[in-house]
């Protein structure tokens, strides 16, 4: 299996993302898992701008995502996964995608939302996404950049 690594983060794309991550866990292609910016073409070519030269990008809703890794369709690479919600990520895994860990990055606030930390902010459907997340056995951390501290993101949502 080639998923490296699997992020949520409200802004997908990003510095963080682009800069840090992908060159720290050494990433040949990022996906973006998400059904509506899979629809969205000014998103999408926002998103292949913000991909660093040399990374591939996948933008796919969250079936075809599933079907191509359990397909074996980028087992030669280094693959991140980023999705805005944690409900894209539970249904990957309702679908049968082996997610072993799940690093909680930005989750912007709203009007809604209940901030866990300075930048994740919840509603109570993403809490209870977390929960079936956990329950299914996916470890949930915390850690914004690679010199951070990986915290235990369940322990923070307490």
């Amino acid at each position: 299996m080639s998923i490296i690594a699997v992020r949520i983060d409200g802004r997908l794309i990003h510095g963080q993302v682009a800069n840090l991550w992908t060159t720290k866990l050494d990433i040949s292609r990022i996906m973006v898992v998400d059904d509506e910016v899979s629809e969205n073409a000014i998103e999408k070519s926002g998103l292949k701008l913000a991909t660093p030269a040399g990374v591939k990008l996948s933008v796919l809703p969250i079936a075809k995502a599933a079907t191509n890794i359990l397909a074996g369709k980028y087992d030669s690479q280094r693959l991140l996964i980023i999705a805005r919600k944690p409900d894209r990520l539970l249904k990957l895994v309702e679908l049968g995608v082996p997610i072993k860990e799940i690093n909680v990055g930005n989750m912007s606030q709203s009007e809604y939302s209940k901030a866990i930390t300075k930048s994740i902010n919840v509603l109570e459907k993403d809490i209870e996404d977390f929960k079936k997340l956990d329950a299914a056995g996916v470890k949930l951390v915390s850690q914004m950049v690679p010199s951070d501290r990986s915290e235990d993101f369940m322990s923070l949502l307490k």
